[in-house]
């Protein structure tokens, strides 16, 4: 004697199918990620000017920082290629990051790669701004970046360790090239 499927497997099966093919039918819709992430078009270009890096006690070591900001995937991802050289010209910080824009969540994704680590969280973008932050245990982390009067980019990175006052451990200035 065959096995039949029952009547409520084959109803889950259409339904599971028809669903399927409506997700994939409807797609991303690219034309938004790409206007949302216009938000984000001041910062292509090259960036070049002073920052100052808190590793620990002591004075903050002082670095030129330099800032190559693009789109990328045809305007769907903004890339970000940071350097740092001390007084002697040699690179003591790289990182390369990433924003996108989810739709799904209606949120800006920001992933970033330094020094063996990465980060993967949400970024909020505002008019000529953003701001990111972490917790890991007992640190908070939190960035703030604007562009100034003069149209410099000001960045700055706050560490909060347990009930410790927040410690600046990051102050950026860079003038974009012409």
């Amino acid at each position: 004697m065959k096995a039949r499927p029952s009547i409520l497997l084959a109803c889950l099966t259409v339904l599971i199918l028809t669903g399927s093919a409506f997700a994939q039918e409807r797609g991303p819709n690219v034309a938004a990620q790409r206007e949302a992430m216009q938000k984000l078009a001041f910062l292509t270009g090259r960036w070049v000017g002073e920052a100052a890096v808190v590793r620990g006690p002591g004075s903050a070591l002082k670095i030129e920082q330099t800032e190559e900001v693009q789109f990328k995937l045809d305007g769907l991802l903004l890339q970000f290629e940071g350097t740092g050289r001390n007084a002697e010209g040699k690179v003591v910080f790289s990182a390369l990051a990433t924003v996108a824009y989810d739709e799904a969540t209606q949120t800006y994704r920001f992933r970033s790669y330094s020094g063996g680590r990465y980060l993967d969280t949400e970024i909020k973008v505002g008019d000529h701004t953003f701001e990111w932050g972490y917790t890991a245990g007992p640190l908070t982390v939190t960035n703030a970046m604007h562009l100034d009067a003069a149209g410099n980019w000001v960045e700055t990175t706050d560490a909060k360790f347990g009930d410790n006052p927040a410690r600046r451990s990051f102050d950026m200035t860079v003038k974009k090239q012409p």
